[in-house]
């Protein structure tokens, strides 16, 4: 959420914001009850004031009785203003949290993904001198997935490896994790159940009403948790309520988790292979930093990933998202999206965000400033450090080869115990 202070001092700058990103202009009415709030808090306070003065008067008064009513008649309007009072707080808060954060002066204009606008290209799609294969049919012929079992055991949007594949997709966490850990991340395997709260406080849906959350979002009947979406969402909230030093920052992380989606805005996308389902792995990069350091550290965010892309040699581009596209919650952000030769084509394949101190604002994590000992809040980044299964498509894609065989990119090699190629007929 914005500043509210913010929000009085440059209601245009919010109002564009709503408009380039696509989200309902309520700047007016939230002014119109901020105003509205600070009168009642004034109002409340004076009659208090006026009721503890007549309530000392009153046992050395002559005439009792007029102090005494006019004691009763001040305290039924503090009732009935704090009545409004938490009623307009209750709707004020509700807006807050529905103005989108301020997007950053470099990102494109545009309502959707068709404003994006791409920055960098790194490696040519390859030239087959075969028929390629697309990623189900490699999958088919090397049996490394069983779809219609596993879809008739744990219903539909739900995927198991086997074998080589399983091994692979083992072997490119692993090499990610341990790629991050030497670039100074902190390692942490993140839980998945958690609390509706922790991820209403990563800024992804708007409102107060939490509600809101239950057509993305696997409620646990019957208990107070939920399934978390990414591991963003608890590493979001591990600083909740504390005071860092600023020596601390950045404070670099590396979550893993199996993550939890209903893809209920997905029908009928994706069906057919291993790119959307309800579960699946991912290693998320996540920082806390000072605001200043927020566009040095989104950059370090996007080249480890485009170290990733490389490092897998896949051909891959990067995307300026626009205002549209980018979502509710963020400054700026910049896909990654691999070529995926079955569909002739770039798809992303992690997202990298700013979110500057958005997050920060729910979850109330500051840092104390060194010299002047004032206390101000976070700025908070993440990006994809590797989603899968989505990642192998275009890892086998790209690597197969004529006999349905897949070349191992160099780096994962020591990870699968030396083999170059795995699948086909070897």
């Amino acid at each position: 959420m914005l500043d509210i202070k913010f929000i009085r001092e440059n209601p245009d700058i919010v109002k564009n914001a709503c408009r380039v990103k696509n989200f309902p202009d309520i700047v007016d009415d939230l002014l119109n009850l901020d105003t509205r709030v600070r009168e009642l808090k004034t109002i409340t306070q004076t009659k208090t004031a006026e009721k503890n003065k007549i309530s000392k008067e009153i046992p050395t008064a002559a005439d009792k009785a007029p102090l005494i009513k006019r004691s009763k008649e001040i305290g039924e309007e503090i009732a009935a203003d704090m009545a409004e009072l938490a009623e307009k707080e209750i709707l004020l808060n509700d807006l807050m949290h529905r103005v989108p954060q301020i997007p950053d002066a470099s990102a494109p204009i545009g309502a959707d993904d068709s404003a994006n606008v791409e920055i960098k290209r790194v490696g040519n799609p390859r030239n087959f001198d075969f028929s390629p294969r697309a990623q189900w049919d490699l999958l088919d012929m090397n049996n490394w997935w069983a779809p219609e079992k596993i879809a008739g055991i744990c219903g539909t949007r739900t995927y198991c490896l086997c074998g080589e594949a399983a091994e692979l997709e083992l072997a490119v966490e692993t090499f990610v994790i341990q790629k991050l850990i030497a670039k100074g991340f902190k390692y942490i395997e993140c839980p998945s159940i958690t609390k509706p709260q922790t991820i209403f406080n990563a800024g992804h849906f708007m409102g107060s009403d939490m509600s809101v959350m239950n057509d993305d979002v696997f409620m646990l009947t019957g208990t107070d948790r939920c399934l978390a979406g990414t591991a963003e969402i608890i590493l979001n909230s591990l600083h909740a309520d504390e005071i860092l030093s600023e020596n601390d920052l950045p404070i670099k992380y590396a979550g893993f988790s199996p993550c939890f989606r209903k893809e209920a805005g997905a029908a009928g996308r994706d069906t057919r292979g291993l790119v959307r389902f309800h579960q699946f792995n991912k290693v998320e990069q996540y920082i806390f930093c000072k605001p200043e350091q927020s566009d040095e550290m989104h950059e370090l965010l996007l080249n480890n990933l485009c170290e990733i892309m490389e490092d897998l040699e896949l051909p891959y581009r990067v995307i300026a998202n626009s205002t549209g596209d980018m979502g509710f919650n963020k400054v700026k952000m910049n896909d990654v999206e691999a070529w995926f030769p079955s569909e002739n084509t770039y798809r992303e394949l992690g997202s990298c965000s700013s979110i500057g101190t958005f997050q920060a604002r729910r979850t109330n994590t500051r840092y104390r400033e060194n010299g002047t000992n004032d206390v101000k809040f976070v700025a908070t980044l993440n990006n994809t450090g590797i989603a899968l299964p989505r990642a192998l498509v275009p890892i086998i894609e790209n690597h197969q080869n004529a006999d349905g065989s897949v070349n191992i990119p160099k780096k994962l090699q020591p990870l699968m115990g030396g083999r170059t190629k795995i699948g086909g007929k070897h």
